[in-house]
């Protein structure tokens, strides 16, 4: 995929952007879930919770285009969340869950590896020289 300057994006850029963008449509699809189980006993909290990973996943499949683009500025939010997923996956450490932390834990690193790679931070950089 090429950048807005029309520079070929490395390969470990477009597949961290892919995976995060993968995350972001997961985290869209629980809001949807969440929205759809809201009872009136909890209401406030189930449109609240729908609405924060609503925006949460937008967030990233938003971060996760930009940064394929070239803009430097889309790389932290990504690079939280994917903190974040290494935190949450620890919780879900042991008994029927490990797999879910398995999941959460590998995708997590290969989505920091390839945003932090030396080719995706000097392509980053050389997009940044531009502006």
């Amino acid at each position: 995929m090429r950048d807005d300057a029309g520079h070929l994006s490395p390969t470990p850029l477009v597949v961290a952007a892919g995976l995060a963008a993968v995350e972001g449509i997961l985290v869209i699809g629980f809001a949807a879930l969440e929205a759809a189980s809201v009872h009136a006993d909890r209401a406030a909290m189930g449109v609240t919770t729908s609405v924060f990973f609503a925006l949460l996943g937008a967030l990233l499949v938003a971060c996760a285009w930009y940064v394929v683009r070239g803009r430097t500025w889309a790389r932290s939010p990504l690079v939280v969340s994917q903190l974040m997923a290494l935190g949450l996956a620890w919780n879900f450490l042991g008994g029927g869950t490990t797999w879910v932390s398995v999941v959460l834990t590998v995708v997590a690193v290969v989505v920091l590896v390839g945003l932090l790679h030396p080719a995706s931070v000097e392509a980053l950089a050389h997009h940044g020289d531009e502006a």
